[in-house]
């Protein structure tokens, strides 16, 4: 496919994160002709979700990347003309540094998990700061400073192929992509069919607790899907909006999260939400219920009270909520659990801003603001991609740029040339960050986001269903430390086998992500130990396996600081430290307004009903609708791949 792409478009972007893929749809769906690229062998970027084994090749890859010096310069200078001029593009992914992976679980039964043997060769080189000596590890990166990554390959012999029941074959098959590993059979040790399916939530019989081993994790490891960036979707937010508006959200599944929870003198506590929420908790006083209440009622209609804050524009959220006579509690679970924000960085109207937020995003689809993807956060960035696909966007993965074409004279980029040689023309440009090399960004200064994933084979706040969806905010110690967000996905979000938990810490970083968020995970979870097997009920989950990383956070960086861009070149962001994924939104539609201001931003599709074709196969224009919506469907197999597409992935 590579070699046949057309040498004519009017849109190429590239990067598969969530606000280009946005851009793609958006620009497909306007009758543009779009060529979407990805160096990545896997749609989403720092956007995407991967399987357990996925995420080791990940890993691997991100150290031979590492590790790969200079390419030798390529033929793309001779294809460059006399009045033209050639902007390089960076060859290897920097926005992700010290990586390090902990394994705790024991090896378990099998002894053929080649990966552990290799662990016990270099034991000696984690730090002695680690929560607990892991059981097994060793380097997976020689960098200076970049601490110590345990390298893990799967075996082929070990490797399990994938029979899972997935009714949707686009979806599975854009998976198989996604981690560039073979197909994968998924076996359960009792030997009964292995289906996906969500755990029943009334149990009668609490569980006993039972031990995971690192080979199952591994041979399970298809069931995992583990996302890059730990983010929500608002109820009410701009995200969900789009998705309904465009229509989108049928190549999708969601499931509401259950619990919002706080961490506050040691312990964890369930934060009472809704009306309901706050009368039934036992948690809180008659008095603190009726105080909680009429602060709630105050901050939904908070800008026709101006005289209620005025006073207090100036102070922080935390330093106003101590004047409204609220209890240390209540003051803890507003500023923490609802209002979401720090106690330092956060005005007075920015925390009754972001609680009112959380109010009216309550009730829409359960009695939390948020919902989660089903299969992963990643999920929505290839949404995105499948509608640029329906309506005539080319994908092309593994697809490297090297350069972007420069026109001398009017200063516009004509056409980039691709690894292959090949020069492609277009009119706009839409870039990822990272694909910019080093001097075009030499001014720009990157914030970095510090995360952990976890695996645990338990709640952090055991209740009688072992299904629940919790999001947590874990304060400060230290005055001007940034505060942990953890999110915590049980197995039928499927993003992680049964009897486990995957567990996302995330926070802006002052340190490494080991050191910013290792002390977190000491007061939350107890590394596994061979000496508590027979213990059936311990005071904390135990952490079964771990990974750190830094990614960097583009979002706050403005265009002028990037040097000699054309004016129709277009730069995305990569993920933000906050909880939503707004700011993606809000980029990709104002970029989408500035290359196309007259064109409305992924309007919804037509009907594929509504679609009639003449005796010349060309698509009519459907009534209310106006003359660029099909412009990319040009035959009636068109009209029959989008309309058998919809039924397919419609849920």
């Amino acid at each position: 496919m590579a070699n046949s792409l057309p040498t004519e478009f009017d849109v190429i972007v590239m990067g598969t994160g969530l606000p280009e893929s946005i851009l793609a749809a958006a620009c497909s769906r306007s009758g543009q002709r779009v060529l979407h690229l990805d160096s990545k062998s896997y749609y989403g970027g720092n956007w995407a979700s991967f399987s357990f084994p996925g995420l080791l090749s990940w890993l691997k890859e991100h150290r031979q990347n590492s590790d790969t010096g200079e390419e030798s310069p390529a033929a793309w200078q001779d294809m460059i003309h006399e009045t033209e001029e050639a902007i390089p593009l960076c060859k290897k992914d920097e926005t992700i540094q010290h990586a390090e992976v902990f394994c705790y679980a024991s090896q378990g039964m099998d002894g053929n998990i080649e990966e552990l043997d290799a662990l016990q060769k270099n034991p000696s080189c984690v730090a002695s700061s680690t929560l607990i000596k892991p059981l097994n590890s060793a380097c997976l990166s020689e960098e200076t400073h970049s601490s110590h990554v345990t390298s893990y390959e799967v075996p082929t012999q070990d490797t399990p192929k994938n029979n899972e029941e997935i009714t949707d074959t686009a979806e599975a098959s854009v998976k198989e992509e996604y981690c560039g590993y073979h197909t994968y059979k998924h076996t359960v040790s009792d030997g009964t069919k292995d289906e996906i399916k969500p755990a029943l939530e009334d149990n009668s019989v609490p569980p006993k607790r039972k031990r995971i081993t690192y080979s199952q994790i591994v041979k399970e490891g298809r069931r995992f899907n583990i996302d890059l960036s730990s983010k929500l979707l608002y109820s009410q937010g701009l995200l969900i909006d789009l998705l309904i508006k465009s229509n989108v959200s049928r190549y999708a599944e969601f499931k509401n999260v259950t619990r919002i929870l706080a961490f506050r003198e040691g312990k964890v506590e369930q934060v009472p939400c809704s009306r309901a929420d706050v009368f039934n908790s036992k948690e809180l006083s008659m008095v603190e219920k009726r105080m909680l209440m009429k602060f709630l009622t105050f901050c939904l209609d908070y800008e026709q009270h101006p005289e209620e804050y005025q006073a207090f524009t100036q102070c922080s959220f935390s330093e106003y909520l101590k004047t409204k006579k609220l209890t240390p509690s209540l003051q803890h679970f507003i500023l923490h659990s609802i209002a979401m924000t720090s106690e330092s960085s956060c005005t007075t109207v920015d925390g009754l801003k972001a609680t009112k937020n959380f109010l009216q995003c309550l009730g829409r689809f359960g009695n939390t603001p948020f919902l989660f993807p089903l299969y992963g956060q990643g999920e929505i960035p290839q949404c995105f991609c499948r509608m640029c696909a329906v309506f005539g966007g080319i994908y092309c993965l593994r697809h490297k740029v090297q350069c972007l074409v420069v026109d001398r004279e009017s200063g516009r980029c004509k056409a980039i040339i691709d690894h292959l040689g090949q020069r492609i023309n277009a009119k706009y440009f839409i870039v990822e960050d990272s694909y910019l090399s080093e001097e075009t960004c030499s001014s720009v200064q990157y914030k970095q986001i510090s995360r952990a994933v976890l695996i645990t084979d338990q709640s952090v706040l055991k209740t009688d269903s072992d299904q629940q969806i919790s999001i947590l905010t874990v304060p400060p110690v230290e005055p001007g430390a940034h505060a942990v967000r953890i999110t915590e996905l049980c197995s039928s979000t499927m993003t992680c086998m049964k009897d486990t938990y995957l567990v996302h810490l995330t926070c802006s970083s002052s340190k490494t992500a080991r050191e910013d968020l290792e002390s977190v995970v000491k007061k939350l979870f107890t590394p596994y130990s061979e000496t508590e097997v027979d213990q059936e009920e311990l005071p904390k989950p135990e952490l079964l396996w771990a990974l750190y990383f830094n990614m960097r956070d583009s979002s706050g960086v403005s265009r002028s600081s990037y040097s000699g861009l054309p004016s129709n070149v277009y730069v995305c962001t990569g993920p933000d430290c906050g909880l939503g994924s707004e700011h993606a939104v809000k980029q990709a539609e104002t970029l989408f307004h500035e290359i196309f201001p007259s064109e409305e931003f992924c309007p919804p599709p037509p009907n594929p009903e509504d679609i009639f074709f003449d005796s010349d196969e060309k698509p009519a224009e459907p009534l209310g609708t106006n003359n660029i919506i099909m412009a990319k469907l040009e035959s009636s197999e068109g009209s029959k791949n989008l309309e058998s597409s919809g039924k397919h992935l419609q849920n």
